[in-house]
């Protein structure tokens, strides 16, 4: 018997043709195996006892990195076929194929590295099928060495031997090199060995660029406070937190607190920034993460790294090469005029990067890991769109913490991290991701989807583009329904969304709703009570804004917290929240606003040099378990309110008592978690729906959604959090996506 098999999944540049040519040769079946736009095509043809075996162990052995999505065979007529062989790929056709993200360095491939007798002894771009660079070097598909950045490293004897090699596991390894044929390292900056001088100016205190997988790091040694300090002032970051690369595990494990999921996270093969608890004995400068208790672990994920850090012998600050607000270096060219004013000395080498790509970032919150940021070693993965799309589609997401979201049929693809959306650098980074994710997945958009705010830069984007169909989605709703899409979770659900900002149908700041609704529609049943922004985007960046427009809603007095704060400032800021022109004092239901408001009237942080700082102070200061401060709760008119003022007059109270700042975090983070409990129960138990979504930036908070989440299932309800995907805005455009597929 004969049978042609079509297999879909990440299926190219996995080792799946090898693996294939291997299960053929076993079992004693002819036969081809190729690549295509579409995935991986076969014919298999033999007795019908080993021909049904393959098909048995076609995905179950299948190689580490490939994902078999499904498997379409259909029977053909026997062509007396005794060979097996492994066809060229075709050129042309649509591409559908997906592409598989970069993966850490294997255990084979480690071995390798420090092995003096291997001739790929110390070789920093050393691979194989089942590890090294995918997404960062591919240009288009098949991936196949032509269309990546390796195509101009012609391979020597030794390597072309290997790739030609079934048996071997650097068949058709497209990176494929050694010291003879490959990419090499460079140093710009200082004469030596490139390695050995990177490792001996890190010792001295050296800020170094390194030029990494999808872009340049800036590093320097994480113990030398000197260093670190330098490094932070160069790139105008002033207080938010560094990662760091640490050796092993155990070195990661003498610097911070690390569960099972931490554990499996670091070690995982798409090596994640872990943030996890901080050591009171951790050997780290201080101005490595100012005024956090976390910090962010990373294992090495690339061959460079894992030499630099065993060289070394001592963890590194390694954080994104660029200036506070501008996307990560990829190119030398720009590496090296943005740069050149940030670092000491580049570590260099001549393999280009197609795309630029961040380190994603993970926290385990609620006993699960959740996506700070989702970029290397997840993208492109691609995710089910339930219900699928007519025509393909893009979604352009929102403004902060940026991604972009192209879908055709069934799958959807989000993008890589681009960052917030705020200069023309950021702006550049965004158009020209979508442009070549368009062409790797051969997606021509008939359909942008875009968020309500006339104002967002991915909204403009969107308005600008020509022969399509446009379709607006609010900003909570695609948060509702990103979850939903996610979880394949048809609805209706209660949609619990706190977050910072964004555009209302009202034309109000929203960021405290309740949602009730699926991928088609929704409607708003609750929500916290709305209050004065005063002087629209300063109140973001000034929190003790926020503390004076909830103490004039409270009428209650400023605490002494506050006396810092310039008397005729004061006063203009008071007059403005409780004044009646919108424009310079629009509404605002937002939760993330209550945070930096609270934050102000406890003393921790009255202004911010970052996005959701003051609320993540707020969190590391909450210990222990208090009683909650009281947030009201009532139902009008169909909707249900949370009604912040008693709570807000109890802190003043407490402020003035002296009350320890950790306990009156504590009762803030308790009574906010009551408070939600009970408006979502009422939204459930009102609209008759066991089923709520837990969403939004808000809920990266470790213990508001532990609270929230506990006590909603305590009470028999579902719930559901983001897994695949931030809760924050990184998630806005699959839930756009989502949302216009239905409505096509």
């Amino acid at each position: 018997m004969r049978v042609r098999a079509r297999v879909e999944g990440t299926v190219q540049g996995v080792g799946f043709r090898p693996y294939v040519y291997r299960l053929s040769h076993e079992l004693g079946l002819g036969g081809w195996v190729l690549n295509d736009c579409d995935g991986v095509l076969l014919e298999v043809e033999g007795a019908a006892h080993p021909v049904n075996e393959f098909f048995s162990r076609l995905e179950a052995d299948a190689p580490p990195l490939a994902l078999v999505e499904r498997v379409v065979r259909e029977g053909r007529l026997p062509e007396g076929d005794h060979e097996f062989t492994i066809r060229a790929s075709p050129a042309g056709g649509p591409a559908s194929a997906p592409i598989t993200p970069d993966t850490t360095t294997c255990g084979d491939c480690l071995r390798e590295l420090f092995d003096p007798a291997d001739r790929r002894y110390r070789y920093p771009f050393i691979n194989c099928t089942n590890c090294g660079p995918r997404f960062t070097i591919v240009r288009g598909v098949p991936y196949d060495r032509p269309l990546t950045t390796m195509a101009g490293f012609q391979m020597c004897e030794h390597c072309r031997a290997e790739y030609d090699d079934p048996a071997d596991r650097r068949f058709h390894a497209q990176p494929n090199a050694c010291p003879a044929c490959g990419p090499s390292l460079s140093l710009v900056g200082g004469p030596g060995e490139p390695l050995s001088t990177t490792v001996s100016a890190l010792e001295h205190g050296a800020v170094v660029a390194i030029k990494g997988v999808g872009g340049y790091h800036l590093a320097c040694r994480a113990d030398d406070e000197d260093a670190v300090a330098r490094l932070r002032a160069r790139k105008h970051r002033e207080d938010k937190p560094f990662a760091l690369m640490v050796p092993t595990l155990q070195a990661a494990e003498q610097l911070a607190e690390l569960g099972e999921a931490e554990r499996a996270l670091l070690l995982s093969r798409e090596r994640p920034i872990v943030l996890a608890r901080r050591r009171a004995d951790a050997d780290v400068a201080g101005s490595v993460a100012p005024g956090a208790d976390e910090l962010g672990l990373m294992l090495p994920y690339s061959p460079l790294h894992h030499l630099l850090l065993s060289d070394l012998g001592r963890p590194l600050v390694l954080t994104s090469g660029n200036v506070s607000d501008e996307p990560i270096a990829f190119t030398d060219g720009d590496a090296t005029e943005r740069l050149a004013p940030l670092a000491d000395l580049f570590l260099t080498h001549d393999r280009p990067i197609e795309t630029r790509t961040d380190d994603s970032v993970v926290r385990v919150v609620d006993a699960q890991p959740v996506f700070v940021r989702r970029s290397r070693g997840y993208v492109p993965d691609s995710l089910p769109l339930p219900g699928g799309t007519k025509q393909p589609l893009l979604a352009c997401g929102a403004e902060l913490k940026s991604t972009f979201c192209l879908a055709k049929s069934e799958r959807a693809w989000v993008s890589h991290h681009i960052g917030d959306l705020h200069n023309y650098e950021t702006l550049c980074s965004f158009t020209e991701g979508i442009e070549h994710l368009e062409r790797l997945f051969d997606v021509r958009p008939q359909v942008v989807v875009h968020d309500l705010h006339p104002e967002y830069l991915s909204t403009k984007y969107a308005l600008e583009q020509t022969d399509v169909r446009l379709i607006e989605v609010q900003h909570h709703h695609a948060h509702l329904a990103a979850v939903l899409a996610e979880h394949a979770e048809p609805g209706p659900a209660v949609g619990v969304i706190y977050d910072g900002s964004g555009w209302g149908p009202d034309g109000t700041v929203w960021g405290g709703e309740i949602l009730l609704g699926d991928l088609r529609k929704f409607r708003r049943v609750g929500t916290l009570r709305p209050v004065a922004l005063p002087g629209g985007e300063r109140a973001v960046r000034q929190p003790w804004r926020m503390a004076a427009a909830w103490l004039a809603e409270a009428e209650a007095p400023a605490p002494r917290t506050l006396a810092g704060i310039d008397p005729a400032r004061w006063r203009a800021v008071t007059v403005l929240a409780r004044g009646s022109d919108r424009r310079l004092a629009p509404l605002t239901s937002s939760v993330g606003r209550l945070f930096d408001a609270v934050a102000a009237l406890c003393g921790v942080r009255q202004g911010v040099n970052y996005e959701g700082q003051a609320a993540i102070e707020l969190e590391r200061v909450a210990q222990g378990v208090e009683p909650p401060y009281p947030i009201d709760v009532s139902a009008a008119g169909g909707l249900i309110t949370l009604d912040p003022r008693p709570m807000v007059r109890k802190i003043v109270r407490d402020v003035g008592r002296g009350t320890p700042v950790h306990a009156l975090a504590a009762r803030f983070h308790a009574g906010l978690a009551l408070a939600t409990v009970e408006a979502a129960w009422e939204a459930a138990s009102t609209n008759g729906t066991d089923l709520v979504v837990l969403s939004g930036g808000v809920f990266l908070n470790r213990r508001l959604l532990g609270q929230v989440a506990g006590e909603l299932r305590a009470r028999g309800l579902r719930v559901l959090v983001p897994r695949r995907l931030p809760p924050g805005d990184g998630g806005i455009s699959y839930g756009q996506a989502a949302v216009a597929g239905v409505q096509l």
